[in-house]
């Protein structure tokens, strides 16, 4: 799978939350401080059809775009990455980095310490 830039993100988040949506729907949608207009969200929706994560289909003179991956699969498949690069494919130091960074809250530890006992068992 092709990476998503971060302002085609910000179009796939969109549609992920409803879809098929149109060019002009998509473009009411994105939030107002990236200050896009509907031509640079017509070219995010050109890109992304051409990585193959958007599909469309025409209505009447218009066309409906609709993702054609999950939400799930690209963050998986982009955290894996992320592991993979920056921290040798081991969760562990990743944890380690955030704690030392002040980056978990007592509820992110929370979370940990149940998903962590939920494994084990």
């Amino acid at each position: 799978m092709e990476r998503i830039a971060e302002g085609e993100y910000a179009v796939m988040e969109v549609l992920w939350e409803k879809a098929p949506l149109t060019a002009a729907e998509v473009a009411d949608r994105v939030p107002a401080d990236r200050g896009w207009t509907l031509a640079t969200v017509k070219t995010m929706l050109s890109r992304l059809l051409a990585k193959g994560v958007l599909a469309h289909e025409q209505d009447g003179r218009r066309y409906l775009y609709r993702p054609a991956i999950r939400r799930e699969d690209y963050v998986a498949e982009e955290s894996g990455r992320m592991i993979d690069r920056m921290f040798a494919g081991r969760v562990t130091p990743l944890v380690a980095h955030l704690a030392a960074r002040d980056r978990l809250t007592p509820e992110d530890i929370e979370e940990i310490e149940a998903l962590l006992k939920a494994l084990k068992s």
